[in-house]
């Protein structure tokens, strides 16, 4: 009794003492909730207790979800909040359902208030430590993700976290020649900046953070956006797209590649991937490099915008990679992404394989699109995924093409209509998907048309990025026999989001309200299982890319299940179960002997080692090593390509995949063109041992093979049928 009692009165102290912090911070600069946040908050619960598939209580036991959810998006990790204020805050553990159903949003804002006090803090000390003497000999080690970490217990704790924080910030900067001057010159702006973001925040951005601490609980998919955010929505997306065609994310520290866009520029360098965070910006061919580390997502923006035709260059780390790393830098010419780079390209392709060539075309559909406004106006040319691929399919008719590989690598979705339409290409006619909704009822989407516009072979390319429609379209062609499916498991995104402006649900029209996100139904395939989750598994399954394991529907801890509901009915279009096993075993085979996969199996490895290391060494010696041993690395894959390529010439069939046509170089303007030619030219006249390693699509090759297999064996059975008539 004793115990509870003393537990009791040392929360009481803990909050008092934030109490009297938080009161001190009764400034101009603190933030309050508005009277509109009140109603949006009482209107936020209501919409999610009857709209939402998920069937989630706003309860005390998810009201310390709420709290330490809220925590997280503030600080995440846990460099500014200390242990006393963690304590103070688990007063509230209980009450956060009853706060936010009242409308009762002072705690809120008063951890808030606290948390940009505890900043400015620390913006203040690592600002001074720049003035002091730093060594970079001793063995120390400064943890970069301390996510699972204990709160530090006080500022002496807090002083110690950052002043190796500082130090690995310094040290980073000086491994790349950066003068000391120059270094505390970029670290002083950078820290500052971070204060001045915060100092920024409105009413709303807190409202936006508390709530979408309560809904993102409820399902991934679930958001709020405050009215700014929802206003500009689409303008943020746009401005992100122009430059280079990527969109931007930010994690309050890090500016990071959310979406490299197909047919963009950088997809089209080929370098950048999703998850990596930009250090640097550089303005054309060569010069200095603005550090960006700490700036705001529209700043970063501005800089990688501009004119169309030049060169911006980005110096990047890769998402697992530590922050103190040697970055990658990775040049970009600047173009506009057009709807012609966007839509369905193509490529011809020649495959030597045992049987002699097969002639083989590949369609590489960045995302399900259609223009619906000229489809509103009746427009006759209107642009859709279906019309371009049938037009795609055509073409190689005429051309000879044998089988079709559909490469859906990286495609994160879009419109179901087309999706449905394009399954319909390849199936004589019916079911396509199902979508089961919150009260039970269940949808089925049909392909109506009995026409066919490809019946030969066909083969469709997924990875971990493909989503959503993508799922759909493959699933539905693995469940009717239509085609063999290669690559990575999906992302396993099958439920339906419909955006709702709150203003729809209040009568005084004139208040700004934002939006809500929310999940309404759920897909399952025309076999009955769910592409939620688990994704559509291919038939013939490559290794995944390092850390690919972090993406997907299945890392989030508050996913919806896997589940199942009643078959469609549907007839099969052949089983491939018998061709599945042979060309697995022969693309088996081959990939022993195939280097690149052995490449990949390599980095694998060095990725499992090496992903439980949440620190970094503070150690100058040391950090010079490990980078020396990572471009040592580099320069002997380099090497030992080359020479596996040289001594293959002529007799393996690993190296029998050329490219007879690609549309994709019919849609680079005439500036990217130029400057692509000229930086060709400059590099094959200063060759040296820093080139970069030529990028190989050893998995679209590889599939390329398992198709010209797969051809072979449909030949193989009809010679056999019609010998037996």
């Amino acid at each position: 009794m004793n115990g509870i009692k003393n537990a009791a009165i040392t929360t009481l102290m803990a909050l008092a003492l934030f109490t009297f912090e938080a009161h001190a911070l009764l400034k101009s600069d603190t933030l309050a909730p508005a009277e509109k946040h009140a109603k949006e908050s009482q209107l936020v619960v209501r919409l999610i207790e009857h709209y939402h598939y998920k069937n989630a209580e706003l309860d005390d036991e998810m009201s310390k979800e709420i709290l330490d959810k809220y925590i997280a998006i503030l600080d995440p990790n846990k460099m500014y909040f200390m242990s006393k204020d963690i304590l103070a805050f688990d007063a509230w553990k209980s009450k956060m359902d009853d706060f936010i159903k009242e409308g009762r949003l002072k705690p809120a804002y008063d951890i808030f208030n606290l948390f940009k006090k505890r900043m400015q803090n620390r913006i203040d000390f690592a600002v001074k430590q720049l003035d002091e003497e730093m060594t970079f000999g001793a063995d120390d080690e400064f943890a970069w993700d301390r996510e699972k970490a204990e709160w530090p217990m006080s500022e002496k704790d807090l002083d110690a976290l950052w002043t190796k924080k500082v130090k690995n910030d310094y040290l980073s900067l000086k491994l790349v020649d950066k003068e000391p001057a120059k270094i505390k010159e970029i670290l002083s702006k950078r820290y500052k900046l971070m204060a001045k973001r915060i100092n920024e925040r409105k009413s709303d951005d807190v409202f936006q953070f508390y709530m979408n601490a309560y809904v993102s609980l409820i399902e991934p998919h679930t958001g709020y956006m405050a009215p700014r955010t929802s206003e500009n929505f689409e303008i943020n997306m746009s401005l992100s797209l122009e430059g280079i065609g990527a969109v931007l994310g930010n994690d309050g520290e890090y500016t990071a590649i959310d979406t490299v866009v197909k047919g963009g520029p950088a997809e089209l360098e080929g370098t950048l991937k999703k998850g990596d965070k930009i250090v640097a910006v550089g303005q054309d061919a060569e010069g200095s490099f603005e550090d960006v580390v700490g700036w705001a997502l529209e700043d970063v923006v501005q800089l990688i915008r501009g004119k169309k035709g030049s060169i911006v260059r980005l110096q990047v780390l890769g998402k697992n990679e530590e922050p103190g790393e040697m970055p990658q830098t990775i040049s970009i010419v600047r173009d506009k992404v057009k709807l012609e780079q966007q839509a369905a390209q193509y490529q011809i392709l020649k495959v030597k394989g045992e049987e002699g060539e097969r002639k083989v075309g590949v369609i590489d559909l960045p995302t399900f699109y259609m223009d619906f406004e000229a489809y509103r106006d009746g427009d006759p040319d209107f642009r859709s995924t279906t019309k371009d691929v049938k037009d795609i399919l055509a073409k190689m008719k005429a051309d000879g093409v044998e089988g079709v590989i559909v490469d859906l690598r990286n495609n994160g979705g879009g419109s179901l209509t087309e999706a449905i339409q394009l399954t319909g290409l390849f199936i004589d006619h019916g079911p396509v998907v199902q979508t089961k909704f919150s009260d039970g009822k269940v949808d089925v989407k049909k392909d109506q048309s009995k026409q066919m516009a490809w019946d030969g072979p066909v083969m469709v390319m997924v990875n971990r990025f493909s989503a959503s429609a993508s799922e759909i379209f493959a699933a539905a062609l693995q469940d009717y026999g239509r085609a063999v499916i290669v690559g990575d498991p999906t992302f396993g995104k099958g439920t339906v989001q419909n955006v709702l402006p709150l203003k729809d649900y209040t009568y005084d029209r004139e208040i700004k309200l934002g939006h809500m996100k929310m999940t309404i139904a759920q897909f399952f395939r025309i076999n009955g299982g769910s592409t939620q989750n688990r994704g559509v598994i291919p038939d013939i399954e490559f290794p995944a890319a390092p850390g690919l394991d972090e993406y997907g529907e299945s890392s989030y801890d508050n996913a919806l299940p896997w589940s199942s509901i009643q078959a469609s009915n549907y007839t099969l279009f052949d089983d491939l179960s018998d061709e599945i096993v042979f060309l697995k075993k022969k693309s088996r085979a081959r990939n022993k002997v195939n280097f690149e996969f052995t490449f990949l199996e390599k980095e694998i490895e060095l990725y499992e080692a090496e992903k439980d290391d949440k620190s970094i060494s503070l150690s100058e010696a040391e950090r010079k090593a490990k980078s020396e041993a990572s471009k040592a690395r580099k320069e002997a894959r380099k090497a030992k390509r080359e020479a596996l390529l040289k001594a293959q010439e002529g007799k393996s069939i690993l190296n029998q995949v050329e490219t007879l046509f690609d549309s994709n170089d019919t849609h680079k303007s005439k500036d990217t063109l130029a400057v692509e030619a000229e930086a060709l030219a400059e590099a094959e006249e200063n060759a040296d041992e820093d080139e970069e390693e030529l990028f190989v699509d050893f998995r679209l090759q590889e599939t390329a093979r398992i198709l010209g297999d797969y051809i072979d064996l449909k030949m193989k059975a009809l010679l056999a049928k019609q010998g037996d008539k």
